[in-house]
């Protein structure tokens, strides 16, 4: 079973295949640049939590919503007029309300419990614990969908884990009260995304790469957006998108800079060097975030932090090699 990289083909472009060590080069650092942006989601939520104590996870979500459906829209537009998009003769509505569910479940569950997780987290954890979100792929494939656990994915995912297990341990990035409910609710939003895998490419099959990452994304965010205004209504909270300058140049970068940039990026680089350099390329995320992380929010990162980290990029780095060797597990990383 080959899982879909939804997230890295969010947009009917086609690019040719790198022929010159040049276009090599320019491929991969497309696709470390598209990593990067995408790693720099955790840390604009971040900044936005910090300029304004007082903003909630769902004001930032529907501010983030609210200026990415739009575009989506715009894309899904163009991606149905686009030659490229499959037109299988029996598509029903019952297959439109499957790809809607499926975004409800892959991006606006996954992302409340993101957003809300990076209340009570630093960014470089929440990246990590998102990092290793092939792990409930694994276990979830075997249990409901009858895969196999190789031994080698296994011992990938062990190793993964157990850098975690040291950050919380003894980690300085792991410190805080409530870093347990954090995490729990970040594992809440690796674990909805894992199902979202699962259970998506049938759709993708159907509608095609862009088309469904853009019904999914749309849905997710009227999901979003109706859920806003429900809870606005019930606590008479109607102010909550009086926000600063600021917060909206924050959700903007959220919703362009960290999601529809990086896409456009990611599938260049599909193109030009191919999915398995890409999904090598990908493990520059979490160090993009460390980065990041340290310069822009101060966030701490010492001797057992990097040990740990280490140790979970190491096990991630061999799963997606094996992955990649026997085509059965999924090596994108979450867009939501």
């Amino acid at each position: 079973m080959r899982f879909a990289r939804q997230s890295y083909q969010p947009l009917p472009i086609q690019v040719e295949p790198a022929h010159t060590r040049k276009q090599m080069l320019a491929g991969y650092a497309i696709a470390a640049g598209g990593s990067a942006l995408f790693s720099s989601k955790a840390i604009f939520i971040k900044l936005a939590y910090g300029s304004a104590p007082e903003l909630d996870p769902m004001t930032l979500l529907a501010i983030r919503m609210g200026l990415a459906v739009p575009i989506y829209i715009l894309i899904a537009i163009w991606a149905f007029r686009s030659p490229k998009t499959p037109r299988p003769s029996h598509i029903t509505k019952r297959h439109y309300f499957a790809a809607g569910a499926m975004g409800l479940l892959g991006y606006y569950v996954a992302s409340i419990l993101d957003f809300t997780g990076l209340l009570y987290l630093t960014a470089q954890l929440e990246r990590l614990i998102l990092f290793t979100y092939p792990a409930f792929v694994m276990v979830l494939g075997a249990m409901f969908f009858g895969k196999r656990i190789r031994v080698a994915g296994l011992v990938s995912m062990l190793i993964a884990y157990s850098g975690l297990a040291v950050i919380f341990a003894r980690g300085s990035i792991a410190s805080g009260e409530h870093v347990l409910l954090g995490s729990l609710m970040v594992f809440g939003a690796a674990f909805s995304f894992a199902i979202f895998q699962l259970i998506a490419g049938k759709q993708i099959k159907i509608f095609g790469s862009a088309l469904f990452t853009c019904m999914a994304m749309i849905c997710a965010g009227f999901g979003i957006l109706t859920h806003f205004a429900v809870e606005s209504v019930i606590t008479g909270q109607f102010e909550r998108l009086h926000q600063p300058k600021e917060i909206w140049l924050l959700g903007a970068g959220i919703a362009v800079v960290a999601t529809l940039i990086p896409s456009f990026m990611i599938n260049i680089a599909l193109g030009r060097i191919g999915a398995q350099a890409v999904a090598v390329v990908g493990m520059v995320s979490p160090l993009a975030t460390i980065l990041l992380a340290v310069t822009l929010l101060n966030e701490p990162f010492g001797f057992v932090d990097g040990l740990g980290t280490g140790l979970a990029i190491f096990g991630i780095g061999l799963f997606t090699w094996f992955a990649q060797r026997d085509r059965k597990i999924p090596t994108a990383s979450p867009a939501d």
